[in-house]
């Protein structure tokens, strides 16, 4: 038995620095010390030792597997040495070589004009409000005084979910304001940004998708002048001193009196374009003095409070911020077109 441990002690030694991986050292270490090993194999014969022989063989039976067990932890410490520098080497950077430039993205332009418009209507006192796309029609039409039988509400330019559903694509963001006007204290100024559905087809300055920002105020003696004042100051501040604008009578029917406001074409001058279909003007919003009927149904009393509102297109907003001549540029998604602003 003491050849046997002997043996099996400069045999496995030399395995164990032999071994290349440490998948071939975990081979080795069950080989020998293993349930199976020839270690093991070895201490279950110490039965047949007599009494005197079996305490000198038992301990060195001790010493043979301490060595072993040293041994392999020695050599699994230089095999994760050797890895280690292995893996150095293969992932080596040349510190010297120039990094690659890192490109950052931007806002959008449309996002970039929908960002000025809120920080000049925070700085006037409104409040920003958000709501839900997919719009009930009692709040896009019913409680904004347009009855059943209005174009508006026909199915060639809304989006309905199905026949005869109550539920739509909103087609304007103005079911915020009945919204604020039915759950906040007066007065009030909103404004309520976001994406808006109808059936327009694709051309310069239209889009079946598109982005609308209302806005409202309701308080005590309210009139058009105050309407008229504030959207000629936020056009000055988007575009500048001196930019013109013409207020032409409309009607919608949430509001009375109603108008239309236009901004001079930013591609023209005024002359006349594709743009602006050859008017020198860019349709940029509706608006007008909230009409009695929608007050009385959000439970205001029209004897007491008045209010405007308006509608601003943010795509149309954009295209005169940024002298950008088709609004089917904003929605191609082009880098090269992006990356300008």
């Amino acid at each position: 038995m003491k050849e046997q441990l002997a043996r099996i002690r400069s045999e496995a030694l030399a395995a164990f620095e032999q071994a290349q991986s440490a998948a071939e050292l975990d081979s080795l270490r069950v080989q020998y010390l293993g349930k199976k090993g020839e270690l093991t194999a070895v201490l279950k014969m110490m039965g047949k030792l007599s009494a005197e022989e079996r305490p000198a063989m038992g301990q060195l039976a001790n010493e043979v597997r301490s060595a072993l067990e040293a041994a392999i932890e020695a050599a699994a410490g230089k095999l994760e040495a050797q890895a280690l520098e292995q893996r150095l080497k293969d992932e080596a950077l040349d510190v010297t070589i120039p990094g690659r430039k890192v490109k950052l993205g931007h806002k959008h332009p449309m996002y970039l004009a929908l960002d000025e418009l809120k920080d000049i209507f925070i700085g006037m006192g409104f409040t920003v409000l958000d709501g839900p796309e997919v719009e009930l029609a009692e709040y896009n039409f019913d409680k904004l005084n347009a009855e059943e039988g209005h174009p508006s509400r026909d199915w060639s330019d809304t989006f309905y979910f199905d026949a005869g559903s109550r539920v739509m694509l909103r087609s304007q963001t103005s079911p915020m304001q009945v919204r604020a006007m039915e759950t906040m204290e007066l007065p009030i100024r909103i404004i309520a940004p976001g994406r808006v559905y109808r059936k327009d087809e694709v051309d310069a300055t239209h889009s079946p998708m598109f982005h609308q920002v209302e806005g409202m105020v309701i308080d005590k003696n309210v009139t058009m002048a105050d309407l008229k004042g504030t959207l000629n100051t936020v056009v000055e501040q988007l575009y500048g001193k001196g930019t013109k604008t013409r207020f032409r009578p409309h009607h919608f029917p949430f509001t009375e009196p109603s108008c239309e406001m236009d901004v001079q074409c930013h591609k023209c001058g005024g002359v006349g374009c594709p743009t602006c279909k050859g008017e020198g003007w860019i349709e940029m919003l509706g608006a007008g003095m909230i009409h009695p009927k929608v007050l009385k149904m959000a439970g205001i009393d029209p004897e007491v409070y008045s209010g405007w509102a308006f509608g601003i297109g943010l795509e149309r907003t954009a295209m005169r911020r940024f002298k950008i001549a088709d609004l089917r540029l904003i929605f191609e998604n082009d880098v090269r077109f992006l990356e300008q602003f």
